[in-house]
């Protein structure tokens, strides 16, 4: 049996299918661009010969019901699954699940409805999931479907660290404050990690750090989430691709005082023209990295002060958790970017973390450990993976059915 794993976007659907025994990749997808004429439908696999192998759709896709039934048919010619009956469960990825949702949770119509009234806290993502949801559940209503929440890892997050300081009745009557993202990451690469170091989860103080275009660090007591940066909305905590992160809320107010800015505008303006593009005009690392080596004094600054608050929030999880056994690097830019890691670990000697020069610059798709052989704390890179945890996540649940 096998098991399939969608992520419905506004205008995408990424997929991956799982053979539910060991949970090995048979196949994955992206179709890109639905509702538009030039949508683009592609889908990777290992053919029976160990080859590598790629189909390519380009005719236009105009709705997800159309998208799902592109991707059955890509499946199909790729002889990963000739039939749905193959699967076993479909497991769909749900950005925010609010206080609602701790754990994973079979599809029903009171789970729909449920992600139906968060839309509010996550205007852009959550109608998309449910997109993808509905039409899945129509045309496989009789296939167990699970939906996986970014939020629900952070949800073990002590009261006296999700709450904000604003009056209390904001959080009664409108669920304001600390929910936190990427969590299906952060739960992979903990996992991992104690793994790696041949130790019970249960034991282990580690500061995982998500990094990519979307940014995020958590902080995990014995396997549980006790802090994260990101807040009601994924806007808050590091900096990065474009996004603002941290800053004095009253800069809203003199921006819409001095300069007439509405709340779209400053909506727009932290969200998509801030963070790394805001200081030098791009939100690539590679290409800031290149620039700043290149001299380019905008991308250094750029780079400093993305390093800058991301050490920051090292030495304020550590004093949160008491001590740290390990650090995770994850994400395009935590797998990647050499450069972040040297200079957000610079200066930490102290604090029990010291960085090999030598390791921290070699590249590979394993778990890389990249501490000195005299450092207390562990420094490891360690490739996320949120399919598979979405998939994992899913069969725990079909399990039990």
């Amino acid at each position: 049996m096998k098991i399939l794993v969608l992520n419905s976007g506004s205008s995408s659907l990424k997929f991956q299918l799982f053979l539910q025994e060991d949970l090995s990749v048979l196949a994955s997808g992206l179709i890109e661009q639905i509702g538009d004429l030039k949508s683009a439908a592609q889908l990777s696999f290992v053919d029976a010969a160990g080859n590598e192998q790629e189909y390519h759709n380009n005719e236009p896709v105009p709705d997800h019901r159309t998208a799902i039934g592109v991707m059955a048919e890509m499946l199909r010619e790729s002889g990963m699954l000739t039939d749905m009956e193959e699967l076993s469960g479909i497991g769909h990825r749900v950005v925010h699940g609010g206080e609602s949702f701790h754990q994973p949770v079979r599809i029903d119509g009171d789970v729909i409805g449920a992600i139906r009234k968060l839309i509010p806290l996550a205007p852009l993502h959550n109608p998309a999931n449910l997109i993808g949801i509905e039409v899945a559940m129509e045309q496989v209503s009789h296939i167990p479907q699970v939906a996986v929440f970014d939020t629900a890892f952070h949800q073990s997050i002590p009261e006296h660290a999700y709450l904000y300081a604003l009056p209390f009745e904001l959080y009664e009557k409108q669920k304001v404050r600390r929910y936190g993202f990427h969590g299906t990451s952060h739960s992979y690469v903990a996992r991992q990690a104690a793994h790696y170091l041949e130790r019970p989860i249960e034991e282990i103080n580690s500061i995982t750090l998500h990094l990519g275009n979307g940014a995020s660090a958590a902080a995990i007591q014995g396997g549980k989430c006790i802090d994260t940066t990101m807040g009601m909305t994924p806007l808050e905590g590091l900096v990065m691709g474009t996004r603002s992160g941290d800053l004095d809320p009253a800069i809203i107010f003199y921006l819409s005082r001095e300069m007439g800015l509405d709340i779209e505008e400053l909506d727009t303006l932290l969200n998509k023209k801030s963070g790394l593009k805001g200081i030098c005009g791009e939100n690539d690392m590679r290409t800031i990295s290149e620039a700043a080596e290149q001299g380019d004094q905008q991308a250094r600054l750029a780079l400093a002060i993305f390093c800058y608050r991301l050490k920051k929030y090292i030495g304020a999880y550590m004093a949160a958790l008491g001590g740290v056994d390990c650090i995770v690097f994850t994400g395009g830019i935590g797998e990647n970017a050499a450069v972040v890691r040297r200079l957000c670990c610079q200066g930490l000697e102290r604090l029990g973390i010291r960085l090999d020069e030598e390791k921290n610059n070699i590249r590979q798709k394993e778990i890389l450990e990249i501490h000195a052989a005299d450092s207390p704390v562990s420094l490891l890179v360690i490739p996320t993976d949120e399919e598979y945890e979405i998939a994992r996540q899913t069969m725990q649940i079909i399990n039990t059915l």
